[in-house]
Parts: structure tokens; sequence; C-alpha cells
């Protein structure tokens, strides 16, 4: 019988656990010998503060990153065809979402093997949901390019479409630069056009409030280095 790949959600930050982590995740980690994970001293600390029964030293883990190959994935595959139960475990929120997770998950998809998703905490479902912004017809686009040109075009795209369309334009930035993307967006977007900012979901410092461009431009809040979600609407 093959195993199961259970996708084994984390917290956002250094909030208490309690608040995010339903108590069936630490069962399921203590059943798991084997963890695909984005960052190993990441998964080993929430393991920790997770208060597992199990040894830390005693689970394996396998690191899957943005530069794994997928030959190396299609390894990885086999110790779940022959039967063994294994978790993947994303840097922050959900596996397999803006996580190199989902090429193991796609790969077992083909092989039949059951995927099983876990609740826990989404950054971008939290903050679409606290938005304001339309819930029923939204798009992720991860990361916009770093390029200004190409950035100033993807912007006024998602802006577009998100006029046309009336659908949500959901995007994150690396956190050290999420000022200047601000200053790109306050530059580029029309001033009526609304910005959804949402930062430190779920943690004590978060911030998250909706306000037109020209609102946001009086404001200009200090978001360096604080993980984040932009939405435009």
């Amino acid at each position: 019988m093959q195993g199961k790949i259970y996708l084994i959600p984390m917290t956002l930050g250094d909030g208490p656990i309690e608040d995010v982590i339903p108590d069936l995740i630490q069962k399921i980690v203590n059943s798991i010998d084997v963890f695909f994970v984005e960052n190993v001293r990441t998964t080993r600390r929430y393991f920790s503060k997770l208060g597992i029964e199990k040894p830390i030293n005693t689970l394996e883990f396998i690191e899957l990153d943005k530069d794994t190959k997928q030959s190396e994935i299609e390894k990885y595959i086999k110790p779940i065809l022959d039967g063994k139960n294994a978790g993947i475990v994303s840097e922050a929120g959900i596996a397999g979402i803006a996580d190199p997770g989902a090429e193991l998950v796609k790969l077992a998809h083909t092989k039949n093997i059951r995927v099983v998703p876990l609740s826990g905490p989404s950054s971008i479902i939290l903050a679409l949901s606290a938005s304001g912004m339309n819930g029923q017809n939204f798009a992720f686009n991860g990361y916009l390019p770093i390029e200004k040109d190409k950035l100033t075009t993807k912007i006024l795209q998602l802006e577009k479409r998100s006029k046309t369309e009336n659908q949500a334009q959901i995007f994150m930035e690396t956190p050290y630069r999420n000022n200047q993307m601000l200053e790109n967006l306050y530059q580029i977007c029309n001033p009526n056009t609304k910005l959804c900012i949402a930062c430190d979901i779920t943690l004590e410092t978060e911030f998250l409030q909706t306000k037109t461009i020209a609102d946001w431009k009086k404001i200009k809040p200090d978001i360096h280095k604080r993980p984040a979600i932009f939405i435009l609407g």
C-alpha cells in the first residue's frame, strides 16, 4: 500500500502556536518520520515549539527548495510509493502555496498518491478575507518583477485587471524591498485605486488596512523587513 503526503501548516511568525495551529497537527507530525522541508532549521525549531513526542533527531528532514532539481524530486517519491507516509512543511503558512513543495505534490498526483491538506494559517487568504476586496474573484500573482520597466508594466496590468474584471490582485515582495514596492505603487497607480497592506498576519504586530493610493501617500507606513501581502482592487 502506498503512503500518504500530509501538508503540514507552519506558523507565520513567532506568535503562540496554539493560536493558529490545530492540536491535530501535533498528532500527525508524531505519526510521520520523513519530512520534505523548505528550511531544515526553521522546521526543527517549529517542531520543538509544537512539543512533539518523538525526539527531533530521530526524524529525517529532506530539503526541498526552489533549487531542488526535478530528478531529485522523483527520487523523493519512492519511499512514499513503498508505503511510507511523509510530510511537506513550508517556510511559513500552508505547504504547497507559494512553496516549492508544490512540485512534489504535483508528482504525487501522477502516481495516485493521496495528498492530505491540513488546516493552518495562510497569509494570502487571511489578508484577502480582511481586505474588503473581492473574495469571489481574485488572483495570486506571487512576486512581481524586480526590473523597473517590467515592474511598472506588471503593476499597470494588475491595476487594469482589478478594475475591468473586478478581480482582487494579490502579490508579495521580499520584506527588505517592501518600502520600495510601496513607493512604486504610489508613483504608478491611479490615486483612486485601492490598496490593502497586510503585515505580520496573526502576530501581535499585525497591521492590515485598505485605503486608496492617494490616502496611503499621506501616511506612508514603514513596513521594512515585515512579511507582507499587497492587494490591489
